[in-house]
């Protein structure tokens, strides 16, 4: 099994910062990617920002040119600076993990994060 433990979330103003964390630990044999989800009551979950093993990076539109995503391939951790928050960027942000315990890859999710941005 694979667990993920997220850390950073929080209260910031508008403009303000914010860096999340995620660490997998468990019997991961491979790591192919990380990445981060957010999810508004009543809303679908969706996508914010996404990194390979290898340090390709996928991203939002919304949050492209203010969010950046990194990981730590050592640690098996994913981090999201966020900068230049805005109110609309209030949600639950999620961990993503696509790793492998044996034969095969499965997607892991962590337990989520509060941010919550104030106008």
């Amino acid at each position: 099994q694979v667990q993920l433990v997220e850390s950073g979330g929080g209260l910031v103003q508008a403009g303000g910062s914010l860096r999340l964390s995620c660490a997998a630990s468990g019997s991961i044999i491979s790591l192919n990617a990380m990445g981060w989800y957010r999810q508004v009551p009543g809303r679908q979950r969706e996508l914010v920002a996404t990194i390979t093993s290898g340090g390709n990076t996928l991203y939002a539109g919304a949050v492209k040119g203010r969010f950046t995503i990194s990981m730590d391939n050592a640690k098996n951790t994913v981090y999201l600076q966020m900068n230049s928050l805005k109110p609309e960027d209030t949600a639950v942000y999620c961990c993503n993990a696509v790793a492998s315990t044996g034969w095969e890859f499965n997607d892991y999710w962590g337990q989520g994060t509060q941010v919550t941005v104030s106008s």
